[in-house]
């Protein structure tokens, strides 16, 4: 194989890879805020649920003065019952001691369904705390898997930067790097392989002078369809099965 052209097929290979370690550390800022906006939703759902306790016992209290309020005016007008003299005045204060008993049934309904809203409320609260738990877990690991795997990237980054230095200054003809960079710049990637006739990346036929001469890998020959360069990959030559072992 021409050595410029094998140098460009490693050159590809580098920039394939300095291309997904690019990416994956560009996109390690959005998959931490991700991971931060998961924490603050669960976060805010355990403030939430929390509010809402207060919230009812609150109301609980502002029900229980309305409730002890109302025993007392019952107790009071069972005491004036008893000092009454006319029939009138009984049963006029028959009918303030069936309203306000009406009234403290009342009251103790409403206590008995806050009570129940409170139990509603205690089990969401813990509900929210294990799933705060977990999210914290979840963050706490993907961080620090995400914040390694940066790292790594860094590292294999700098190492491909170097490699392509390397192989570029080794070019012989040091035109074909413009060509390589010119492709790539429009077309992703600068190299491709042909088989069957094709480019593997296009898709599009090749003139047969065009393949026969990529077969030959002596020369730095480019698809007329996406004008990648093109190069061949012999198949591998198929083993002859071994011969049985005589008895």
């Amino acid at each position: 194989m021409l050595p410029d052209l094998q140098r460009l097929i490693e050159l590809q290979d580098v920039e394939s890879r300095a291309a997904v370690a690019q990416k994956t550390i560009a996109d390690a800022p959005a998959r931490i805020a991700a991971l931060d906006a998961l924490l603050q939703s669960a976060t805010a759902a355990l403030a939430t649920a929390k509010q809402s306790l207060t919230d009812n016992q609150t109301h609980r209290r502002t029900i229980d003065k309305d409730l002890i309020s109302a025993q007392q005016r019952q107790e009071k007008y069972k005491e004036q019952l008893m000092a009454v003299k006319t029939n009138d005045e009984y049963r006029a204060m028959q009918h303030q001691i069936e309203a306000v008993g009406a009234e403290v049934l009342q009251h103790e309904e409403r206590v008995l369904i806050s009570m129940v809203e409170a139990d509603e409320v205690n089990a969401s609260i813990k509900k929210a705390e294990a799933a705060l738990k977990a999210a914290q877990a979840k963050v706490a690991a993907e961080r620090g898997a995400i914040e390694h795997d940066v790292k790594q990237q860094q590292a294999a980054l700098a190492e491909l930067t170097a490699t392509r230095t390397r192989i570029i200054s080794a070019l012989d003809n040091q035109g074909v790097i413009d060509t390589f960079q010119r492709i790539a710049k429009v077309r992703g990637t600068a190299v491709a392989r042909a088989e069957g006739e094709r480019c593997t990346v296009c898709q599009v036929r090749l003139r047969p002078a065009v393949f026969a001469e990529v077969r030959k890998n002596d020369s730095i020959v480019q698809c007329d369809s996406c004008n990648r360069i093109l190069y061949f990959t012999p198949p591998k030559p198929s083993q002859a099965p071994e011969a049985p072992t005589a008895p």
